[in-house]
């Protein structure tokens, strides 16, 4: 069985050898790189003017890269799913070749473990290396950035891609051997699994743990270091600011501006402080804007997770993902024994 089962996957398996070959020497060579500007960055480091400047510079140099391989390692599951997992099962019973094998000694359940076994230990491997090369080569840049929570780089670090690697073939695997069709499976695997991506990170992983609340008085100089104010959708929002204290910390939810009875900031003059605020010639990233909000004695309520609970979050998403490769594999089994023929 084993050697059936190689002869089958050996083309995917030598490309995505191949693959791997390759990303692992990119990543010792990006890797060296990034470790030598970390070592110009900390030299430049002398005051805070000179920080601010060498870390922008540092953070420039690598950040849309960095976020290219995080964003293509985030679909490298999805890859997986659709061409590996899909087709597994959904090919032999579209052409047939099922028969041969169950005419043997070889049960319809074995066949079939034997098989998810084999390609998804092999995807989770390879899934699992590439996350450790890319969590090896952005250690020094991610020391500095401190955004292990953001959705890119979460799932591409550490261990949380082998259980996204697993989830993702098993499911194509089980919707292959559902619809009995390569191309349909493929298409079902593909944009399921994309949209599960999405919705996981951003509605369920906030909730693994509850969360911890501040409230934070929205002074001129915490406007000032805030990312952004306002949103496409409009609204009186204030994003990417830091906690006292956990500066570090992952905001998982922020409110709006709220006046000090706890009613949001109205919308007409939220805008009026944005568009056209009084002149008093105040410094920083929203000056005059940034003045004109904190007269109005604002303040906002977040929840947010310590910098500390990373590796718990890793931990518990990667268990939860497993926890669902099995039980798809665990239907699969029951579903070839009692209702494919």
């Amino acid at each position: 069985m084993m050697w059936l089962n190689w002869r089958q996957f050996r083309v995917q398996a030598l490309v995505g050898t191949g693959a791997l070959a390759v990303f692992a020497a990119y990543s010792v060579y990006l890797g060296a790189d990034i470790r030598d500007g970390y070592d110009v960055y900390r030299a430049h480091c002398q005051g805070v003017a000179d920080c601010a400047r060498a870390r922008s510079q540092f953070l420039s140099a690598y950040k849309n890269t960095l976020l290219l391989i995080a964003a293509g390692l985030g679909l490298l599951p999805a890859v997986i799913g659709t061409f590996w997992g899909a087709p597994l099962i959904a090919r032999e019973l579209e052409s047939g070749t099922h028969r041969l094998v169950w005419n043997q000694s070889i049960t319809r359940p074995r066949w079939l473990l034997a098989k998810v076994l084999f390609v998804g230990l092999a995807a989770m491997f390879l899934t699992g290396a590439s996350a450790a090369l890319l969590t090896w080569a952005a250690h020094p840049f991610d020391e500095v950035v401190k955004s292990e929570f953001s959705t890119f780089e979460f799932g591409a670090r550490n261990i949380a891609p082998i259980g996204y690697a697993a989830l993702a073939f098993t499911f194509g695997t089980v919707v292959g051997l559902l619809l009995r069709r390569t191309l349909p499976a493929m298409a079902v695997t593909l944009v399921v699994f994309l949209a599960f991506q999405f919705f996981f990170p951003n509605v369920v992983r906030p909730s693994l743990m509850p969360a911890e609340r501040a409230t934070l008085p929205m002074t001129a100089q915490s406007i000032n270091e805030a990312q952004s104010l306002g949103s496409i959708s409009g609204g009186s929002v204030i994003n990417g600011v830091k906690i006292p204290g956990a500066p570090d910390a992952w905001i998982a939810e922020t409110s709006p501006l709220r006046t000090a009875n706890g009613k949001a900031l109205d919308g007409t003059r939220f805008n009026d402080c944005i568009d056209s605020p009084p002149r008093t010639g105040a410094g920083g990233t929203f000056g005059d804007a940034a003045v004109c909000l904190a007269e109005y004695d604002l303040h906002i309520d977040v929840r947010y997770h310590p910098r500390s609970r990373y590796w718990a979050f890793q931990w518990l998403e990667t268990a939860i993902y497993l926890t669902l490769s099995g039980i798809l594999t665990t239907f699969g089994l029951w579903r070839i024994r009692r209702r494919v023929s």
